[in-house]
């Protein structure tokens, strides 16, 4: 498959999820521009791939995000990777976290589809990479769990707007993924439980049934069969990436 001609957005894109799509979309022949508000982390992915662009800016602010379009120009591709993660009892949770949670997964989400759309005059592909955690609960992510509801009843009802035009809207739902955040995830439990680190990643591990943390490349396989040849029909979907967990 070549995405030659085609330019693609990537927020997040200074780590994780999001570095491994710019790989994947570079190979792919596509111009690549990734978004995040760390100049530095933008700037070591940007070094690994001739060509691809970075755009300073938070999901978080309507100005900001039309500054990152103006920025990158006209975008074919629009992938609303950022994201942010905290744990809490929900009796412990504080409206800050609330806030902050929901401020970059969900509200970051709208606005970049939003945005994303309204720049799109033909051909498109908006894609989100939400979480099995918007497919189902966990315990003490009540607020992540709730913004990626959020962000697949929001692609669900953004495809059924657009589906007579050349664009597709989709989720992407991976499992715990093999990542920095991920990495933040097992120190976390580490600090809480007294667990070992060994001890804390199997247990993330175990919640998926092939015992293993999710590659991001994974991902990354999945946004781009979306953008390739005979995926218009699948529209409005979320897709899990988490080895059968339901």
């Amino acid at each position: 498959m070549t995405l030659h001609g085609k330019r693609v957005l990537i927020t997040g894109g200074g780590s994780g999820a999001g570095a491994d799509l710019a790989r994947g979309f570079a190979g792919a022949g596509a111009e690549v521009v990734i978004a995040g508000r760390r100049a530095g982390a933008l700037a070591r992915v940007a070094a690994l791939y001739p060509g691809l662009r970075t755009v300073q800016a938070d999901v978080t602010d309507e100005a900001g995000v039309r500054a990152m379009f103006a920025a990158a120009g006209p975008c074919d591709i629009v992938i609303a990777n950022a994201g942010a993660a905290d744990s809490a009892p929900f009796g412990r949770t504080t409206l800050d976290q609330w806030n902050a949670i929901l401020a970059v997964n969900l509200t970051g989400t709208f606005l970049t589809l939003r945005d994303g759309l309204n720049q799109m005059t033909g051909w498109g592909r908006l894609i989100c990479v939400a979480s099995t955690a918007g497919l189902k609960g966990y315990a003490r992510i009540a607020p992540y769990a709730a913004a990626k509801h959020g962000v697949i009843g929001l692609t669900r009802c953004l495809a059924l707007e657009i589906a007579r035009r050349p664009i597709t809207v989709n989720a992407l739902c991976p499992g715990f993924l093999d990542t920095e955040m991920t990495e933040r995830s097992i120190a976390v439990i580490v600090g809480k439980t007294g667990r070992t680190p060994q001890a804390a990643r199997a247990a993330l591990e175990g919640v998926n049934p092939q015992n293993r943390l999710i590659a991001p490349a994974e991902v990354t396989a999945a946004a781009l069969w979306l953008c390739g040849p005979g995926s218009g029909g699948v529209n409005g979907q979320a897709i899990a990436i988490s080895g059968g967990e339901t």
